[in-house]
């Protein structure tokens, strides 16, 4: 049979052919169907294996700790060959799996040949095609469930143990503190028992998954939403308990749970992080410190493990085995979602390159499974996700005439921030037949600024009475992204033509939501604010390009750089990832110098998630790569764009100049001008189109294949594959 090892002295890697294993008196032997990848433990030893001798002895000091005694006891030479022959030797990978039992041994009588079992174990549940696994190291797997999803049971149980550790109460909330996958299963072990969850995670893609799975709110540990959320959910008390989930060598975690939970609150350590306790903030909060060994009582007591000594349930309630039933209950009735966790799914045969992957930072996951060829089950294949990019329905269309030359268009603005202050009311307030009516904010000094700066003709706060004052032609969104779609969807159904600053939306339900609104009103008057593809400079660069017959490559590299601490850009669990607010920009500028839809995207981001690369797929095979990056150098310009087709080059430096190069060769005045994105362009094109009653400026279509397309990421970087964006009819 083959089985994945690893040489703990050199690191490599590698699937060998070993014998099956007996069948011994005390347990069965498992044919395994999946194994699961712990993306936390595995990868922590993998990396340690690649490490130099001195870098493996500063990473294991509790080993070094063992090697000075034998030293002391057994002298160095002997010390010296003991020791190099355990690293000189192949070790076992794995501990959570599920398969068929194909042999019952001596002694057991609670599953036969043939049923589907979940097995726990670092010494029984390895990534091998056959392994023996003891009475009280597995579980019969519920009528119903998936073999892939009951691959879960260990990690779920340790996630499980660790909650019950945590005695967690109805209406309590917590803190999870990593956003891994035990995180993740803490988070949502403590949702299904009543518990309201915050979760902490550099990563905005863990964060965002953990709030579709249930969490109340989750943010970067540097941002200030964390602590807003945690002071709105327990009136400033602090948590009742927090999970210290992260690994790491940072003190960030300990000290973040001081900070946040509550007098004489509980914090449970379940991952391996460093635990230099701040001595005064725990003293003063007198916080009851727990540890949560592994999947539970029996684990590392061989007689439970190996001889089959349960415990009395009178006395020891859940132990090992117990956590693992109970587990599987959960996933099978629905409590528990583990599917949303699979980024990726291997050929057991791939093995050695999966680990590669996940090693070097190409493979981001959550989960990563790998399943064995005598499974008829799923096809082995990297998981593919689809996202759906919504078809525009239309009921009975909504007139829109045109308006008397002399009349002129009445706005209401739904918002006054930066951007509407510095961006778009300068361009509106001195433009001929435009009257600004009405500013509506929720804070009643905001709205009365903005009428006295740029002349509104009234100031409220009651939106409800704007969307229905007949007289309003235009609504313009412009508030925080989390109330785009449903401030959009109302207009929409109040009648209004729409302008909203992108992002449309910030999840699939949102913009179905804003497309059922449009199918229910008939109104489709609706515009995005994708300013970039209205520029003077672009559009005349595009021109200069010409047609192109063959596909083309495009490069967009967005100079982002760092916000400064405090934005709300950085309320990611509330407001999105900040590419998800303003990734569609760049979306549809490519799409448009394209000439098409994207219909595929593939996301990867490096460590922590600050820099992006996505890369977009069109119909004709032509490709768009934005590196959206917030890493560099301030100095540097903000957007460079380069399209490469037929022979030909058009060059964007920042909006400010441009070229063409091939047959004929075209430059832009190379004079220094403002840089214009487009802004006033595009307002021109949408008030032209609510007087006239004419086409909107970018079709419905476009608007919502880019929104589809920049959800799309998030999506990529959770599964880690392209995302193809399937055009529903």
């Amino acid at each position: 049979m083959k089985q994945v090892v690893q040489n703990y002295k050199s690191g490599e890697l590698a699937v060998l052919d070993v014998p099956v294993p007996g069948c011994k008196p005390g347990g069965v032997l498992v044919r395994s169907a999946y194994s699961l990848i712990s993306t936390g433990t595995e990868l922590m030893k993998v990396s340690e294996a690649g490490m130099s001798m001195l870098g493996k002895a500063r990473s294991r000091p509790d080993q070094v700790a063992k090697v000075m005694q034998s030293v002391a006891t057994n002298g160095v030479p002997a010390t010296y060959r003991k020791v190099m022959g355990k690293l000189d030797s192949y070790t076992p990978l794995g501990y959570s799996l599920c398969g068929v039992v194909e042999q019952v041994g001596a002694g057991i009588d609670d599953v036969k040949v043939g049923d589907l079992v979940a097995c726990a174990g670092n010494e029984h549940a390895l990534h091998a095609e056959l392994n023996w696994v003891p009475k009280n190291l597995y579980a019969p797997v519920p009528d119903g469930l998936a073999p892939r999803h009951a691959a879960f049971g260990t990690v779920g149980s340790i996630a499980l143990q660790g909650v019950r550790q945590g005695e967690s109460r109805l209406g309590e909330v917590a803190l999870v503190i990593g956003l891994g996958l035990i995180g993740q299963l803490v988070a949502q072990l403590l949702t299904a028992s009543g518990v309201r969850v915050v979760g902490v995670d550099p990563d905005p893609v863990r964060c965002e998954l953990a709030e579709r799975l249930g969490a109340a709110a989750c943010g970067d540990p540097a941002s200030a939403a964390v602590e807003a959320a945690v002071a709105e959910l327990t009136g400033g008390h602090g948590v009742d308990q927090v999970y210290l989930a992260a690994g790491g060598g940072s003190n960030q975690p300990v000290e973040l749970a001081a900070r946040l939970c509550r007098d004489r609150g509980r914090v449970v350590d379940i991952g391996k992080c460093r635990l230099d306790l701040p001595w005064n903030a725990y003293y003063e909060k007198e916080l009851d410190v727990r540890f949560s060994r592994s999947y539970g009582p029996g684990r590392y007591d061989p007689e439970y493990e190996l001889d089959g000594r349960d415990y009395p349930i009178g006395y020891v309630r859940w132990t090992e085995r117990r956590n693992l039933a109970c587990f599987l209950d959960l996933v099978a009735r629905g409590r528990v979602d583990v599917d949303p966790l699979v980024s990726h799914i291997a050929d057991f045969d791939d093995a050695v390159e999966t680990y590669q992957r996940l090693k070097d930072g190409e493979l981001k996951a959550v989960a990563v499974l790998f399943r064995y060829p005598e499974h008829a089950g799923e096809p082995a294949q990297v998981v593919a996700p689809a996202v759906a990019v919504p078809a525009v329905k239309r009921a009975s269309a909504v007139s829109a005439p045109a308006r008397a030359v002399k009349t002129p268009v009445r706005l209401a603005f739904v918002g006054a921030g930066n951007y509407a202050t510095s961006m778009l009311l300068p361009h509106l307030a001195q433009r001929d037949g435009v009257e600004l009516s009405t500013v509506v904010t929720t804070t009643a000094l905001s709205a009365a600024n903005a009428k006295r700066k740029f002349g509104f003709a009234s100031a409220t706060t009651d939106l409800d009475g704007v969307l229905g004052d007949k007289s309003i032609d235009a609504v313009f969104v412009v508030t925080r992204h989390s109330s785009h779609a449903e401030l959009t969807r109302r207009a929409l159904l109040a009648g209004k033509t729409v302008f909203v600053e992108k992002p449309l939306a910030l999840s699939e339900d949102e913009l179905a939501s804003v497309l059922a609104a449009v199918e229910e009103s008939g109104n489709d008057r609706l515009q995005v604010g994708f300013n970039r593809r209205f520029a003077p400079l672009l559009r005349e660069a595009k021109q200069r390009f010409g047609a192109r017959s063959g596909p083309a490559s495009l490069r967009y590299l967005v100079n982002a750089g760092r916000l400064q601490h405090g934005s709300w850009y950085l309320q990611q669990g509330t407001e999105g990832s900040r590419f998800a607010g303003e990734g569609g920009h760049f979306i549809d500028t490519a799409s448009w110098l394209l000439g098409a839809d994207p219909v595929s995207v593939y996301a990867l981001a490096t460590s922590g998630n600050e820099d992006l690369q996505v890369v977009l797929r069109y119909p004709d095979g032509s490709t768009a790569t934005v590196s959206y990056v917030t890493t560099g150098a301030p100095g540097f310009p903000k957007e460079t764009l380069d399209l490469v087709a037929d022979g030909k080059v058009l060059r964007l430096d920042d909006f400010v100049r441009a070229s063409v190069h091939g047959p004929e060769k075209w430059v832009s005045s190379r004079l220094p001008k403002a840089r214009d994105k487009g802004q006033n362009a595009e307002l021109a094109a949408f008030i032209r189109a609510v007087r006239t009653g004419g086409p909107m400026p970018v079709p419905l279509q476009s608007l919502v294949a880019t929104t589809a397309a920049t959800l799309a990421v998030q999506t990529g970087l959770v599964s880690g594959a392209p995302v193809t964006l399937e055009r529903a009819r």
